[in-house]
């Protein structure tokens, strides 16, 4: 048994896992020869997806920016951490804030073991092994109360994890414990991987993830907007995530970036409405 919980047994290397097959594909080193080949299918059936993945990635680095610098923010969830990466988001948020406090959170004990190694140990981050889909269970684990104070706004980071939860595990019921626990001026990032741009090629990505610990749920632009559900979305709105605020140059051809994602606020409570006394 390790220190962090869990057996090595749980460390499942026999299937590849959709962290370590995006590590991959960011030409990163935290995965396994079956990571690999999941990776070389999904190339073969969508070269893109290694531009879609350093996208997505640029995407999570902007959307970090704005909610530290323009937003205020000064807490974060980011639920589907993933291997560490160069521009992790505590990284990128302590640039403009040191006192930002970062709790990552993941279901992979691989991710918790790297993380844990890499992205802790400041005093302002910390790493939870749980299950999205599990939203309750997070928002009341000891090492999330003692890092987030929910009476503040929370920015919460849903970055490329969503597709993988089912539509009967309900990602909107998921999502909406999450918005009840949060303050109002409370933030959502999300990014989810979209059959929109070329159906068939996204049944043949699926397929790829059917052989993984996670299988792969594209979803339309309407759907996805409506994972925002309670939330007033940003401008520029749920767009392809090259699109969303760019900060340099946007590729030529956006219509191989099969994904969007978008931004969107908790408002506060409206008021009662002055209705006149009955006569």
């Amino acid at each position: 048994m390790t220190t962090d919980g869990f057996s090595s047994a749980d460390i499942d290397t026999s299937r590849p896992h959709p962290a370590r097959i995006y590590d991959y594909l960011l030409g990163g080193k935290s995965n396994y020869p079956v990571d690999w080949e999941a990776a070389r299918q999904l190339l073969r059936v969508a070269p893109e997806a290694r531009v879609s993945a350093r996208e997505n990635r640029a995407f999570l680095q902007r959307a970090v920016r704005f909610l530290v610098r323009d937003a205020g923010i000064r807490q974060i969830i980011d639920i589907g951490t993933g291997i560490p990466a160069p521009g992790n988001v505590h990284q990128i948020a302590q640039q403009f804030a040191p006192e930002v406090r970062v709790a990552y959170v993941d279901n992979d004990p691989i991710v918790h073991v790297h993380a844990h190694a890499l992205l802790t140990g400041t005093g302002a981050t910390s790493i939870v092994l749980a299950d999205l889909r599990e939203p309750e269970l997070i928002l009341s684990h000891p090492q999330i109360r003692a890092m987030i104070d929910f009476r503040e706004p929370v920015a919460l980071l849903l970055i490329a994890i969503l597709h993988f939860v089912a539509d009967d595990e309900e990602p909107a019921r998921i999502i909406a414990t999450f918005r009840d626990a949060l303050a109002a001026g409370s933030y959502l990032a999300i990014s989810h991987g979209s059959g929109d741009f070329n159906a068939d090629a996204a049944r043949e990505v699926a397929a790829v993830y059917s052989n993984a610990t996670s299988a792969l749920t594209p979803r339309s632009h309407a759907e996805i907007v409506r994972l925002f559900d309670g939330f007033e979305i940003l401008d520029p709105g749920v767009v392809q995530p090259p699109l969303w605020r760019p900060d340099g140059k946007v590729p030529r051809d956006v219509s191989k970036i099969a994904g969007y994602c978008g931004v969107g606020c908790k408002p506060a409570a409206s008021p009662p409405s002055a209705l006149p006394a009955p006569a």
